[in-house]
């Protein structure tokens, strides 16, 4: 039997501009029912990520862009609401790319099962879920930090800098976090426990550099770096370069920037000795993906670390409803 499926699609792509309410098309369409080997899933959290902008792009990258008049992207909780593959029964809580919809009916293959254990389920697309993974990878694969490190996290109070600032916190770094409003900057000091943040709005180079020198007089160990653009260039370049410091560790995470019409510049501290992205090439990346997932799923990291992220709950009676989720680093 058909069923009504409510779905969002992608009607245009935003080329150096940012994206507006018509790049996108919402339509009710039939849904079939699942075939041998599939399931009918229902979305409980949708997960809106940094990420989609990039996919709204034709442009050459890491993953295949979403065409015109597909199903926008993303990652969801969903429940198992008919299942004609053995593994799955009706009631199920799974990990899928659902996307922008309020149904979908997936192959078995390309879904996970979660065991909540009490959480609620939202935590698996937050600090349970690929922004926590992404913060655990890159700040102890890569950025090392060592007890006593100063560490500097753009973009402290998202999704997955929130996550970095608390283990940076639990490893025993000082760690300053940038933020663009006043609300950020308390919430990142306030609740996440972060010792010092900036600011960066209204601010030209001169005034960040200055601000960051008085806050890291001995220097940066690692940059955690989630946008890019001006912010990414502060701790990089005069008047600021000398908080960078030499063999430092700098993993970059995104371009979030908004300024995507001015073509990327390269990391200015290259030439100061050891190439402090190195250690984010080849082996570990090849690795990491399949040792963060076991250790993300793990108990002793759902105690570790906390988040605050940003999910919408599609749950019956709450349509529509945004919410601020929160794991405290000592639960």
């Amino acid at each position: 039997m058909p069923l009504s499926n409510t779905r969002v699609l992608l009607a245009d792509r935003p080329v150096n501009r940012p994206v507006r309410e018509s790049d996108f098309k919402i339509e009710t369409a039939t849904l079939t029912e699942p075939k041998d080997g599939e399931v009918l899933l229902r979305t409980l959290w949708l997960s809106l990520d940094p990420y989609m902008r990039g996919r709204m792009s034709a442009a050459r990258s890491y993953a295949k862009p979403v065409e015109l008049g597909e199903v926008m992207t993303g990652e969801t909780v969903s429940e198992v609401v008919t299942s004609r593959a053995p593994q799955f029964k009706s009631g199920d809580k799974v990990l899928a790319r659902a996307g922008w919809q309020e149904q979908a009916v997936l192959p078995a293959s390309e879904i996970e099962r979660i065991d909540p254990e009490g959480m609620p389920l939202s935590y698996f697309l937050g600090v349970l879920g690929m922004p926590g993974q992404t913060a655990y990878c890159a700040l102890l694969g890569v950025g090392q930090p060592k007890p006593g490190d100063t560490v500097l996290i753009s973009a402290a109070s998202g999704a997955v800098g929130q996550v970095a600032g608390q283990i940076a916190k639990i490893k025993g770094c000082r760690v300053i976090g940038t933020a663009g409003a006043a609300d950020k900057i308390a919430y990142v000091k306030e609740t996440l426990g972060l010792d010092a943040a900036i600011d960066y709005k209204g601010k030209d180079r001169d005034a960040l550099g200055a601000e960051l020198a008085e806050l890291a007089p001995k220097g940066i160990d690692v940059f955690f770096d989630n946008v890019g653009g001006a912010v990414h260039d502060h701790p990089l370049e005069p008047p600021a370069l000398g908080q960078a410091r030499a063999h430092g560790g700098i993993p970059g995470l995104g371009l979030a920037s908004p300024d995507r019409a001015i073509p990327p510049r390269g990391l200015a501290v290259a030439a100061r000795g050891q190439d402090p992205i190195q250690r984010g090439r080849g082996r570990w990346h090849r690795r990491g993906a399949a040792r963060l997932h076991r250790a993300a799923r793990g108990r002793e990291s759902r105690q570790a670390v906390g988040a605050r992220g940003r999910a919408r709950d599609l749950s019956p009676g709450t349509a529509g409803r945004h919410g601020d989720l929160r794991c405290p680093a000592d639960a």
